[in-house]
């Protein structure tokens, strides 16, 4: 298990070992991911599932992905539960075995046990100053999905309502079809 205690250079975090724990790069110091329940696990293998078989053709997406970004003037990994970046931001031919180099457009967040959506309001924040696009913050006990603009807009999106993007042009998806697919409804 890493020492959560010690500061870290950007390298340093980038060279720990894989194991169990997730980790975020957040002030210098590597910081445990919440453990995922079952609500979490289901909602996002069935966001992956969704909007994978949209993105065919036209970018990524991936859970767990780290991304280097910047965060107050200093390096930071967050590990989004899912992250969707175009061709156009990351070639189809880059195939690296590292963090994800650049911002996305799309950072998907679900909300655990112990975690607040003002925690995600305020993350989304820092994931726009990095330059992310979108950010989707998903509440299985609202059965909700809280889709924030970079312009410190909010949409909530509940049942039936189509989640209507811009940046994901074409998607058409609901939060009862992801919820449905997730076997939560």
């Amino acid at each position: 298990m890493v020492s959560i205690k010690n500061k870290l250079t950007l390298q340093k975090f980038l060279d720990l070992p894989t194991g169990d724990i997730n980790y975020e790069f957040v002030n210098g110091y590597a910081i445990p991911k919440v453990s995922p329940k079952y609500f979490h696990s289901t909602l996002q293998s069935a966001l992956l599932l969704l909007i994978h078989t949209w993105c065919k053709g036209k970018g990524r997406v991936v859970s767990e992905w780290a991304i280097v970004l910047k965060r107050q003037g200093e390096d930071w990994i967050p590990v989004p539960d899912l992250t969707y970046i175009s061709y156009q931001r990351l070639p189809k031919s880059w195939k690296r075995n590292e963090a994800c180099p650049i911002a996305p457009e799309l950072v998907i967040e679900i909300i655990s046990p112990g975690q607040t959506s003002r925690q995600f309001a305020d993350k989304t924040t820092d994931y726009f100053k990095a330059g992310v696009s979108r950010v989707w913050v998903v509440d299985p006990e609202a059965l909700s999905i809280e889709v924030f603009s970079i312009n410190s807009t909010s949409q909530i999106y509940i049942d039936t309502m189509p989640i209507i993007d811009t940046f994901l042009p074409s998607l058409e998806l609901t939060v009862k079809e992801v919820f449905e697919e997730a076997g939560l409804i």
